[in-house]
């Protein structure tokens, strides 16, 4: 393979500019297609390597129990591995065409488990280091909880936005609907229970998605009765991607990197408690905002379709 085909092939293995964050583009997408290109070499399903992640994350997680400088970069080497990981499963699928739900869910999975042993590390160490948590132990485990819970909305309503804009880039996105999850699970045999057990906990992240983006919602019903072949006119994909793209920054901002990064610095500050402020305040509302802006421009293109505005 020369120079050429090797970066049409790379490029092949994004989903597209439009929703890729500067640092995944320079760093993560490029290790992760030399990992996707080994794995292909040597037969590895994509989701065996988002397996591996989970076992890389976890590590990490615990090595951020220890109040100890270098012990907890190691922790944080481990988690860029893992990261690394995650983005080679999505790149292999592609480069292969191994796509399934399993592989979407693992993936979600797989962010949670390493995100959960990172939590419970933290809560585990503060009242060893700090005075005020060993004095009041509890309150960092209801931070963690708290913080915990706004993560995964956080991350549920990003990974809902992004997957919506692509549809309208290039007419693919692996946004589900409950209605039809749960309709896959009564068709499901009692004698697969891990995949009736995996769709049970998916049908429930689906539905948080709907139930935060009423107007979405809507806007895909609409979508829907407009152009049931799905031949969507080029001018309304056109005008969506542009009122959607600005949006784009805000459910980087919520995904993987610059979590990392808050991470990081609370680690180096000797305050990782500080992680989970900044989770429920300076996360929070920027997922606040996303949400409003775009539940605005869903009921704008919502309009053009009930009222047939080009």
């Amino acid at each position: 393979m020369n120079f050429k085909e090797l970066k049409e092939n790379y490029k092949s293995t994004l989903k597209s500019s439009d929703t890729e964050e500067t640092i995944d583009l320079f760093f993560y997408r490029p290790v992760g297609y030399m990992w996707a290109l080994i794995a292909r070499k040597l037969g590895i399903h994509p989701n065996t390597i988002t397996i591996a992640s989970i076992f890389l994350g976890v590590g990490a997680g615990i090595m951020m129990y220890y109040n100890d400088f270098w012990v907890n970069m190691t922790g944080m080497l481990l988690l860029v591995w893992a990261n690394s990981y995650d983005s080679a499963d999505g790149q292999l699928a592609r480069m292969t065409k191994q796509y399934s739900q399993l592989g979407r869910i693992l993936d979600g999975v797989a962010g949670d488990l390493w995100f959960a042993a990172i939590y419970i590390a933290i809560c585990l160490r503060e009242p060893h280091t700090s005075l005020f948590f060993n004095e009041y132990p509890w309150l960092i485990w209801i931070m963690a909880i708290v913080a915990g819970i706004c993560h995964g909305k956080q991350a549920a309503m990003a990974d809902t936005y992004r997957q919506f804009h692509l549809f309208f880039v290039n007419g693919k996105s692996e946004l589900d609907n409950s209605a039809d999850l749960k309709k896959q699970l009564s068709e499901t045999p009692k004698s697969q229970w891990f995949k009736r057990l995996t769709l049970t906990f998916y049908i429930g992240y689906t539905k948080q998605q709907e139930s935060t983006s009423p107007s979405m919602q809507t806007l895909r019903q609409d979508i829907n009765k407009k152009w049931p072949d799905g031949e969507i006119p080029q001018w309304f994909r056109d005008e969506f991607r542009a009122a959607s793209k600005p949006l784009m920054k805000y459910t980087n901002i919520l995904t993987f990197n610059w979590r990392a990064i808050t991470l990081f610095i609370s680690l180096i500050l000797k305050m990782p408690w500080l992680y989970f402020a900044a989770e429920i305040t300076v996360f929070n509302f920027i997922m606040i905002y996303m949400i409003f802006r775009h539940e605005r421009i869903c009921r704008r293109f919502s309009k053009k379709i009930t009222e047939g505005v080009h």
